[in-house]
């Protein structure tokens, strides 16, 4: 599934989110990308799928097809149960991700609970959209 490729961009991102020469900062682009994902991320807790894929940026709909990225979030998402807690852990912006375009993107970290995985760090990671808007452009857990 094409899903799995803005996946494996999400992980490209956060295994060199350490690897820049200069660590560049915005303040007020993390701020507003965290309000977009935990937007974002209330969707999925409601288990509205579709619906964060309508939510999602233009590169990562380019890339996965609404019913295939309904399908692979109710098997990733689904098992674990209902969010119990989450924690803001980290957030890092960045102009540039291995293998996606030059942008603007900011990597947030959170240690979450769910019923059925007590302890896991998900990785969103929102992008400043051609419309001007930060949308989430990958997610991860583990």
């Amino acid at each position: 599934m094409r899903i799995y490729i803005a996946v494996a961009m999400v992980v490209a991102i956060v295994s060199c989110a350490g690897c820049a020469e200069k660590q560049e900062t915005n303040p007020e682009a993390e701020k507003a990308a965290v309000e977009a994902a935990g937007t974002w991320l209330e969707l999925l807790d409601s288990g509205k799928y579709s619906e964060s894929w309508e939510e999602a940026a233009q590169y990562v709909k380019a890339l996965a097809n609404k019913d295939n990225w309904q399908k692979t979030f109710q098997g990733v998402r689904q098992p674990l149960g209902k969010m119990v807690s989450r924690e803001l852990k980290s957030t890092r912006y960045t102009t540039s991700a291995p293998g996606a375009p030059d942008g603007q993107y900011v990597i947030i970290q959170y240690k979450t609970s769910f019923e059925n995985k007590k302890s896991a760090i998900e990785t969103v990671t929102p992008m400043l959209d051609k419309d001007g808007k930060w949308k989430v452009s990958g997610y991860y857990i583990k």
